[in-house]
């Protein structure tokens, strides 16, 4: 017996052997690998994805390992789609695994071929690159899922899956809404995770500009370094508190509507 069909023995049990086969050649790319992509990567691999891009400029910081698959106090300061190249490899060996340190943005977008893919999985929080990333996905061929904040929450059954335009209760995806007003919309409709429940930052905010901080800060040296020791934490106006178990479901529920489009496909005449 091949590893590979020991390790999806139980998904095939469950799933069949055509779904197997389908999930086995579907192309997927997720755009930000934090708190909710890292955890939607690692539970489409051990679904039997086996090509699949992860997206993320950042490196792991010392914040990060709450909630982030790959994150470790041994991983600190390695490039993030790295470290989560080498968990996904350990997984299955047999995977095809891109890691992409990039910024989605309007100008780089053109660079990640997105007309390429079965599946595209937005979990980045930047809102202008968000919203580019909406627009451009929902043109594809593609089937695209996005997941609104995790953040200020830890009551998990308030996480509810929805189209994009019927989401209610969401902070992050009213103010998406409110700048597409003026930018564009989705040229289709998308299925979204996001939560209505907003909760208050309790403890103090020591922010990555803080002494106590340990991420890496080293100045590039030139601008073709500009990546090497990004992270995005400093450049933020407000870090809000997050919770383990919330963006790990963030991110389950995000692969498991992929492993649900597949199912119904395969049942299709």
């Amino acid at each position: 017996m091949k590893l590979e069909d020991g390790i999806f023995r139980r998904s095939s049990l469950l799933l069949g052997n055509d779904f197997m086969q389908r999930i086995k050649t579907a192309k997927v790319i997720i755009f930000g690998i934090g708190g909710v992509g890292g955890w939607c990567a690692e539970s489409l691999v051990r679904s039997g994805v086996q090509h699949l891009t992860v997206v993320d400029s950042d490196r792991i910081c010392v914040t990060n390992i709450n909630r982030q698959v790959m994150a470790t106090c041994k991983t600190v300061g390695q490039i993030k789609v790295e470290a989560l190249k080498k968990r996904l490899l350990d997984i299955n060996p047999g995977a095809q695994i891109e890691a992409i340190q990039q910024i989605y943005s309007k100008e780089t977008r053109d660079m990640f071929h997105l007309e390429t893919y079965d599946y595209i999985i937005d979990a980045i929080d930047s809102l202008s690159n968000k919203i580019d990333l909406i627009l451009t996905a929902s043109q594809m061929p593609a089937v695209f899922f996005s997941s609104m904040g995790a953040a200020l929450k830890i009551d998990a059954s308030k996480i509810r899956v929805a189209e994009f335009w019927k989401v209610k209760g969401c902070p992050f995806a009213a103010l998406i809404r409110k700048k597409m007003r003026r930018t564009g919309y989705p040229a289709k409709k998308f299925l979204t995770v996001f939560s209505d429940e907003v909760l208050p930052n309790r403890g103090e905010n020591l922010s990555c500009g803080s002494p106590q901080c340990l991420c890496p800060k080293v100045v590039p040296d030139s601008p073709d370094d500009t990546l090497a020791n990004h992270e995005w934490c400093s450049a933020k106006a407000r870090i809000n508190g997050t919770s383990t178990h919330i963006t790990a479901i963030f991110g389950f529920t995000l692969a498991g509507l992929v492993v649900q489009d597949i199912t119904a496909k395969i049942k299709m005449p």
